[in-house]
């Protein structure tokens, strides 16, 4: 573990056209590959029509009308939610330790939000439709429709983390200014106007609220609360109904953003040698956090499966049937039940912990909760109450467009870290703060006692 005593230097190192390398670039194009691939798909399907996907209307061909893009869309929510709730959770409960990612998790809520809200988009088949149908007519839609609560929950969100996250900048841009590229003047200058230092502590007082209006609205309005219960509150689709559905979703959302933290957080400390930044313990704590959320997952999980096993209704036993025989269920759950062994083993032995099994967990994860969220859209609508199917042969298999689409937002939200890497900090100048006050406790520590033993050699 390195020993080297962080500095402004260090969180300095991304910022600027100068810090550019191959990698970088390398990365860069890859990532743009992947968004223009979706682009492009997205422009045939808007040319053609929704027919290019895997899914279909009702009586037309079988199949369902939701799948992949509505199960991507509730993941990267999820990814989106879990991240601010970890940034708010390091404020309000003081966890000093995760610090230096606290920020990644924000701009990960960011860049999760613009994904889910760019999936809303493409599943509307025409884009004009978000201004004449929700925008035009906002104060008649809100009172009866999902999807424009999906939206209007999207929108506050992601003003709310904004929010959040430029105050928390306007810190660190006023103390490092000298030492920001001046290319960017003009958005530093908008980002701190009007700053005095007498704002710091009303700024701290702000985000400290902010963080418990996270808190407290994530179980009861985002991803606890609104979509789930666009689910949960339909006895015609027994997969779906159900008040186990808000902190079924919670659980997926935390998960999927420790993973996603996890990923991010390895990138960074990678590309910059930050180390005794980001340390093994921060990743050893978000490692213990995953586990602790993916046991959650899995008991209530089986909370659902021992509901529609004994003694259920008709509905509700065909769609719990499915859940014991199709892969598409039983992979993500053993997927994550591995990751739990797994961490639960390094509790007992912890030299099991390695940096690349953790990142190894996070990808397991993110992989299990994708395909388990697109499972429950789908046989959701595969075994509804009412046989809406059965005089129409075919069964849903997600399109290369619809799969294309999960690698151009995973594109997109790395364009978004690779860009914003270069414009602002993304480990807060507090976080190194104290991480060198920690560092010079040591030091002082050190010095006292080799004072004391020159004393007793004296």
């Amino acid at each position: 573990m390195s020993t080297k005593t962080p500095d402004e230097s260090d969180i300095l190192r991304p910022i600027g056209i100068d810090a550019i390398s191959k990698p970088y670039l390398a990365l860069f194009g890859a990532a743009s590959v992947a968004f223009g691939i979706f682009l492009i798909g997205w422009m045939y399907q808007l040319w053609v029509g929704m027919s290019v996907t895997g899914l279909s209307d009702w009586g037309s061909g079988g199949g369902v009308t939701w799948g992949l893009y509505i199960g991507a869309f509730i993941w990267w929510v999820g990814i989106a939610h879990g991240g601010i709730i970890l940034s708010a959770a390091v404020r309000l409960l003081g966890m000093d330790r995760y610090m230096p990612v606290a920020r990644l998790a924000e701009m990960l809520t960011l860049a999760g939000l613009s994904a889910a809200g760019f999936y809303i988009i493409v599943h509307m088949g025409r884009p004009d439709r978000m201004v004449t149908s929700v925008i035009g007519h906002y104060h008649i839609t809100v009172n009866n429709s999902p999807l424009v609560w999906d939206v209007t929950v999207i929108t506050a969100y992601f003003v709310l983390t904004a929010t959040y996250l430029g105050l928390t900048l306007r810190y660190d841009i006023t103390r490092l200014r000298d030492d920001l590229p001046d290319i960017f003047e003009p958005m530093y200058k908008m980002m701190t106007l009007g700053y005095s230092e007498k704002e710091d502590e009303v700024i701290e007082r702000m985000v400290w609220w902010l963080a418990l209006a996270i808190i407290i609205m994530a179980p009861l309005l985002l991803h606890g609360g609104v979509i789930p219960w666009l689910f949960a509150l339909l006895p015609t689709y027994p997969g779906w109904f159900g008040a186990i559905q808000g902190p079924q979703f919670l659980t997926i959302a935390l998960t999927s953003a420790i993973s996603g933290v996890i990923l991010v957080s390895y990138a960074f400390r990678r590309a910059y040698d930050w180390d005794h930044i980001i340390t093994d313990d921060v990743f050893r704590g978000l490692l213990l956090w995953l586990g602790f959320f993916c046991l959650l997952f899995l008991w209530l999980q089986l909370q659902q499966l021992a509901s529609g096993s004994f003694s259920p209704t008709v509905d509700h036993e065909a769609a719990t049937a499915s859940k014991f025989s199709h892969p598409a269920y039983i992979v993500p759950m053993m997927m994550v039940l591995g990751v739990l062994a797994y961490i639960f083993a390094t509790t007992i032995r912890p030299s099991l912990f390695t940096k690349a099994r953790a990142i190894g967990a996070a990808v397991l994860v993110l992989i299990a909760t994708l395909v388990e969220k697109t499972y429950f859209v789908v046989a959701g609508l595969w075994y509804p109450a009412f046989s809406i199917y059965d005089a129409t042969p075919g069964e849903y298999m997600p399109s290369l467009i619809e799969m294309s689409s999960v690698l151009g937002t995973i594109g997109m939200v790395t364009l978004f870290f690779l860009v914003i890497s270069k414009l602002v900090p993304v480990v807060e100048l507090h976080a190194i703060e104290h991480l060198r006050g920690d560092h010079g406790h040591g030091h002082d520590d050190d010095s006292t006692e080799s004072a004391t033993e020159q004393e007793v050699k004296a």
